[in-house]
């Protein structure tokens, strides 16, 4: 099986700009890991800021060095160029999604100084309106653009994450498609009304499907869509729509703040990172714990005595001093003394006094 599978792939290699993953079965496979569509999205939200910034900086700073290299055509200036670049990768690479792949290192590292060394690649470079020139200028505008991009998808993540998102009570694929075409309605006409033109979510990538070997279980193989893609922010876009058919969606936590991808079918609110302040509590227990506190402290003084009085008949009930028949019809009479006080029937004194007499 392992033969016909290294027949069935061609090599390529991982660069920036161009990148292979493989999705199946609400996972999305890159390199050697996989996650449920949706993870990388969340990693990509949870990015502190200061990253961005640090790239920016990194990257105009090598923006000259690039022009420069242009117009000495020197070694030393090559190394110069390539010295800065190699400080933006640092940083690029190290990104989710980035950090699992199979990057070619040499490729990307020794670029420029490859190029410069590559007589017939350089001398395309030189030329103003050549294909060499274009593919030089695009990779400098592409790097120039990539924290803007990252940006502002992460702004339209958020925007419908907490805004369209945040209000749903079901969390499934049917209840975020809702939710959706409410968004993208909004966003066509802002787009056509303000900015006059079109809201679009249509990207290019290219597409194949594959037999794949499963990464643990050898003698198991799946069909994989084997898919490449131009940017890291594409990646993104398909992943995230991916999670939402998928019924999975990031959402923030309502304790710490960081978002967590919320599996289809689930509704909590609350991550399952240590809580911050904790030691071993997760957010979900010191969330829950902290609901139950806030539930109990808005308690009216009937469903404070009627949590007495029920807890009380329980005990009973356990001990054998009431039979099941009599526990179940104190019960029912505790829950119309509560009704009859919460709706102004009953006095507090009342109350308390039909409660004590169960």
């Amino acid at each position: 099986m392992s033969e016909q599978l290294e027949q069935t792939y061609t090599p390529y290699s991982y660069t920036y700009d161009q990148f292979t993953v493989f999705f199946h079965g609400g996972r999305v496979y890159i390199g050697e890991k996989n996650y449920p569509v949706g993870q990388c999205c969340v990693d990509i939200l949870n990015m502190d800021e200061s990253v961005l910034d640090d790239l920016d900086r990194r990257v105009r700073e090598f923006v000259p060095a690039a022009w420069e290299l242009l117009k000495k055509k020197t070694n030393s200036a090559a190394v110069s160029a390539q010295e800065k670049l190699n400080a933006v990768w640092d940083i690029i690479f190290a990104l989710p999604v980035y950090r699992d792949l199979n990057m070619d290192y040499d490729c990307n590292y020794h670029a420029l100084e490859n190029l410069f060394t590559d007589r017939r690649k350089w001398s395309q470079v030189q030329k103003p309106h050549s294909e060499g020139r274009a593919m030089y200028q695009g990779m400098i505008a592409g790097l120039k653009e990539f924290t803007h991009d990252i940006r502002e998808l992460r702004k339209q993540f958020q925007i419908m994450t907490e805004n369209y998102f945040e209000k749903l009570e079901r969390r499934n694929a049917a209840a975020y498609a809702d939710a959706y075409s409410y968004f993208y309605a909004d966003m066509f006409t802002v787009a056509a009304n303000v900015f006059g033109e079109d809201f679009s979510q249509s990207f290019t990538v290219a597409l194949d499907f594959v037999p794949m070997m499963h990464q643990t279980n050898k003698d198991e193989v799946f069909i994989a869509e084997k898919t490449t893609f131009d940017s890291l922010v594409t990646f993104l876009r398909t992943e995230f729509y991916r999670g939402l058919a998928a019924g999975n969606a990031p959402r923030r936590c309502h304790n710490c703040g960081t978002y967590f991808l919320l599996d289809s079918g689930y509704n909590t609110c609350y991550c399952n990172n240590i809580a911050p302040g904790e030691t071993d509590r997760t957010c979900r227990k010191v969330g829950a714990h902290r609901k139950e506190a806030r539930e109990k402290a808005n308690r009216s003084p009937a469903r404070v005595e009627y949590d007495r009085t029920y807890n009380r008949l329980k005990q009973k009930k356990n001990r054998k001093k009431i039979s099941l028949n009599e526990w179940n019809a104190a019960v029912a009479e505790a829950m119309r003394i509560l009704e009859q006080s919460e709706s102004g029937e009953l006095t507090d004194d009342e109350m308390r006094a039909r409660f004590k007499a169960l």
